[in-house]
């Protein structure tokens, strides 16, 4: 249990101000760094191959390496895994500002991709063991808002820091919030580990990391053609590391991810809801920052400042989700979120370039607030399906499902919405050459560089069709990312349980997996 009495429960509201500011650094970080990728691509020459690297290496070692890292912050000390992971992605964050060349900043945000696999379990099973159950729904609720903010804000505060310094500075931001937390860390969070220090499982390990890797640069590759050689290896790469992952962890006396645990329903049925709730957000965040700069024509920062209305959806409904899911139960409160997060993308999938702002931002609000109220009581339904000394692997679990959501949410929507607008720019474009071709029907920027190259009245005509064939295609996605929303939702309704059946099922679980 979490202690209930001691300096560790007196300074637990600090020690999740800690935890909060540990996950907001890596929370910002992708979000950040895409507003500043077209000066990168200027300053250091990087290719478009090379900008796709600079975001996915982070991506892709984070995965990789999550539930190791958790199995490692439970077995030494999560504590001392928080500590470490900072460092680490201190010292990688400071190595991407002084980058010279593509190739550093792709090594250096690997490099920040291992300290973010270590930071983010031990924030999520630290809180686990210092809260005790009573209160941990609560706090569980502000670290998911936190950890959706970081996502919402991070395009404004990139948008302001390239407005005002040089693309470095997305970088150099991470160092006094590192310095921070670990100045606070030793004070006011407490170590904790898996008190029977069970034995490691290296070849867990591998095959965990060889098979989230391989899925994770499957999916990053699939964006370019899910049929094309390399995908598909990635894909049976993953399949074969996995299966053996499942039949491994299932022989061996210690495993690293108790794989009995997906027979759980709660565990289950949470995982799968985070899964597809953010297989929904990802991609809808990307599309609307498209938009509003390419359609709405508004700046980095304007652009970013405009996608705020979903944090204060998340602030909302995330603790709110709390008490929701203690009077209602978790099934009622995380299909209702997704149904809202449905909403909320069919009300935005008519957006065009006439539309108004006031109604996008309502819609924002309302995304915001779906995902904060799915997002707090699943983690925490699969949190409380595991005993606390394996809160760290918990917590990977749910870090990870999160990531593999979301990057397929951006490359199936982007693939989605990439062939539509194509598709219905091909009579457009037919009569230009080649190479002006390929730009307009590649994407609505460089419909719009080709547009103003034409001048005139026809290329005043090749933007508007440009603008109205993206939105046509970004409405047609977010149709498809509200049906998976309500898959979500129809899962959560299935699947987790009633709240008696609920505590019946976690005092069993808690049963087998802690014998007397």
């Amino acid at each position: 249990m979490a202690p209930t009495t001691g300096k560790a429960y007196q300074r637990r509201w600090w020690t999740l101000l800690v935890l909060s500011v540990s996950l907001l650094v890596i929370s910002l970080d992708n979000t950040i760094l895409n507003v500043a990728l077209p000066t990168i691509e200027r300053d250091l020459g990087a290719s478009p191959s090379d900008l796709q690297w600079i975001v996915d290496s982070y991506t892709l070692v984070f995965a990789g390496l999550l539930l190791m890292m958790g199995s490692l912050g439970d077995r030494f000390g999560r504590r001392r895994a928080l500590v470490v992971g900072l460092g680490i992605f201190g010292a990688g964050s400071l190595l991407s500002a002084l980058a010279g060349s593509a190739d550093t900043l792709i090594a250096s945000r690997a490099l920040m991709g291992i300290g973010g696999a270590l930071i983010m379990p031990s924030t999520l099973s630290i809180l686990t063991n210092v809260f005790p159950a009573e209160e941990r729904p609560k706090a569980i609720g502000i670290w998911a808002a936190v950890a959706g903010l970081g996502i919402a804000i991070g395009p404004v505060g990139g948008g302001w820091l390239i407005e005002h310094f040089d693309w470095s500075s997305v970088f150099l931001v991470n160092l006094p919030i590192v310095a921070l937390a670990l100045a606070a860390a030793p004070a006011l969070v407490p170590e904790s580990r898996d008190p029977k220090k069970s034995r490691l499982d290296p070849l867990g390990a591998v095959l965990s990391t060889t098979g989230l890797g391989a899925l994770t640069w499957a999916i990053i590759e699939g964006q370019h053609g899910w049929t094309a050689p390399g995908p598909l290896a990635g894909f049976g790469v993953a399949l074969v590391a996995l299966t053996a992952f499942v039949v491994w962890e299932l022989r061996t006396p210690s495993p690293m991810l108790d794989v009995r645990l997906f027979r759980v329903s709660r565990f289950t049925g949470a995982s799968v809801s985070i899964a597809l709730v953010f297989f929904s957000l990802f991609g809808a965040i990307f599309f609307l920052t498209m938009y509003l700069q390419e359609v709405k024509d508004y700046e980095p920062l304007a652009a970013g400042l405009r996608i705020t209305p979903v944090a204060l959806g998340l602030v909302l409904g995330g603790p709110l989700s709390a008490k929701l899911a203690e009077r209602l139960g978790t099934r009622a409160v995380v299909a209702a979120g997704l149904t809202i997060v449905a909403t909320a993308l069919v009300l935005m999938s008519g957006a065009d370039a006439a539309t108004a702002y006031s109604s996008l931002a309502a819609a924002l609000v309302l995304l915001g607030f779906g995902m904060g109220a799915t997002m707090a009581p699943a983690t925490e339904s699969i949190m409380s399906s595991l005993p606390l000394e394996h809160a760290g692997v918990g917590s990977a679990m749910n870090d990870t499902v999160r990531l593999v959501g979301g990057t397929l949410g951006v490359a199936i929507l982007g693939s989605l919405l990439s062939g539509q607008y194509g598709a219905d720019m091909e009579g457009a474009v037919k009569d230009l050459p080649a190479p002006a071709q390929a730009a307009a029907e590649g994407s609505v920027g460089g419909a719009s560089a080709v547009a103003e190259r034409i001048g005139g009245d026809a290329g005043a005509t090749l933007s508007r069709i440009a603008e109205s064939a993206y939105t046509s295609a970004m409405g047609t996605t977010m149709v498809v990312a509200a049906g998976v929303a309500m898959a979500g939702a129809l899962v959560a309704l299935l699947v987790l349980p009633g709240r008696e059946r609920e505590r019946v099922e976690k005092r069993a679980i808690m049963a087998e997996l802690v014998p007397a």
